[in-house]
């Protein structure tokens, strides 16, 4: 059965090393015979929460930025990706941003699988746990949700190094096993 799925790219880099492990994660989805939608979140306008409460009252975000389609792919999809290079060992601002605007519509995201790709320049892995723990934090508000695979891409600090590990043939092989 097709899926529809969503890979939310967050490095700021153009071509940066966590984009790099999507679209290897894309091309195995594809290969699969599935959807994919790949978001680049630097090229998109997302403003952070303001906390205002707008939301709760209309189930819309008050805002006027690019968000709104961003959480209307998220219901739609089957399947998220949500991809970060790791800052000072958790998620970057642009994933977190998107995080934390959701709440306009969470409830709705619902009954979906979840990937995580996480790329750093530290070659510990172990390190890479806090991060981890920031998105199972967002995933354990979601009902049904159900993480399925995670890619950790280490070593690579320089953009383009994940080419050089193993990180690239786990992101290929997880997107052909969606």
């Amino acid at each position: 059965m097709s899926k529809n799925v969503l890979i939310l790219s967050s490095t700021p880099r153009k071509n940066g090393n966590s984009s790099i492990l999507c679209d290897q994660f894309a091309e195995g989805a594809r290969e699969a015979g599935h959807n994919v939608e790949k978001v680049e979140l630097r090229e998109k306008t997302i403003h952070p929460c303001t906390g205002c409460g707008a939301c709760a009252r209309s189930g819309h975000c008050a805002q006027k930025d690019d968000m709104a389609a961003i959480l209307d792919s998220m219901v739609a999809a089957d399947t998220i990706v949500m991809a970060t290079p790791v800052y000072f060992y958790t998620m970057c601002a642009q994933i977190k941003a998107v995080i934390d605007r959701t709440v306009a519509r969470y409830t709705k995201i619902s009954n979906k699988e979840f990937y995580l790709i996480v790329t750093a320049a530290d070659d510990n892995k172990t390190a890479m746990e806090r991060t981890l723990e920031g998105f199972r934090g967002f995933t354990s508000c979601l009902n049904g949700a159900r993480e399925k695979g995670v890619v950790l891409g280490v070593g690579a600090w320089d953009v383009g190094a994940i080419r050089k590990t193993r990180a690239m043939q786990e992101a290929l092989a997880m997107g052909k096993a969606v």
